[in-house]
């Protein structure tokens, strides 16, 4: 494998020379020597390929649809791995799955335990602006209305980045069906804190809770802004949007 050089980047299949974008980078191989169709189908030693295609397919639908239901958290921006690093959460959800077969096993059934809740509490979404760090707080949340209460708070603690002048916090309450892969949302009012900020706690209160009969996930979003003249503009870098969930 190469990397290509030149002014137009090339993708597709040009004089035996197979030409694609492989992690933000444009690269070319020799064409052929992959398994073709028919065999992946129908061969015995291809069985292995195939459970594995099938679990892989289960992984990326839910992928994408999670990263659907989070997209409030950092419209507008793009995160470069943010993909890859949920594939990596959802595979090894899927192999808490005692239920069914190899070749079958869902993300599902292996949220559906103890130790697959802690791997989605556990993850680290955001590695780069980690919502921990930012926050370092006690967070508490009333399971009866979902109110989040930050406290001990101080604003002198709070990760800001460099040219951050405020900082905005969005949270809800998210309602994810791991199996059917429907989702609800319901959101407090965001509420962004400048430098100057006072006070010793801060409390988020979603305006409705979800009526489905999913998973209940809190979802806490970071973003940062720097005011200049009086209006604030969104910092997108890469330290500069995080999320948690919770």
């Amino acid at each position: 494998m190469a990397k290509q050089k030149g002014i137009i980047p090339l993708v597709g299949t040009l004089g035996g020379i197979n030409f694609y974008f492989l992690k933000d980078t444009y690269v070319s191989r020799v064409a052929g020597g992959g398994f073709n169709g028919k065999a992946i189908k129908t061969k015995a030693s291809m069985q292995r390929v195939r459970e594995n295609g099938a679990e892989f397919g289960n992984c990326s639908r839910v992928n994408k649809i999670f990263r659907t239901a989070l997209r409030v958290f950092y419209k507008g921006y793009k995160f470069s791995n943010f993909h890859s690093r949920l594939m990596t959460l959802f595979t090894n959800l899927k192999k808490l799955d005692v239920v069914n077969k190899r070749g079958e096993r869902v993300v599902y059934e292996g949220v559906d335990t103890a130790e697959g809740m802690a791997l989605i509490r556990q993850f680290v979404y955001t590695p780069e602006c980690s919502v921990r760090s930012v926050l370092p707080f006690i967070f508490d949340v009333d399971r009866t209305s979902y109110a989040l209460t930050i406290s001990d708070f101080a604003i002198k603690r709070v990760g800001f980045i460099s040219g951050a002048t405020h900082i905005e916090l969005t949270y809800g309450v998210l309602d994810f069906d791991f199996a059917t892969l429907d989702y609800e949302l319901e959101l407090a009012t965001p509420l962004v804190l400048d430098t100057s900020f006072a006070g010793d706690s801060v409390r988020l209160v979603p305006d409705a809770l979800p009526s489905g009969s999913g998973t209940l996930l809190c979802v806490l979003g970071v973003r940062f802004y720097q005011e200049v003249n009086g209006e604030r503009y969104l910092l997108n870098a890469a330290d500069g949007v995080g999320i948690l969930v919770f």
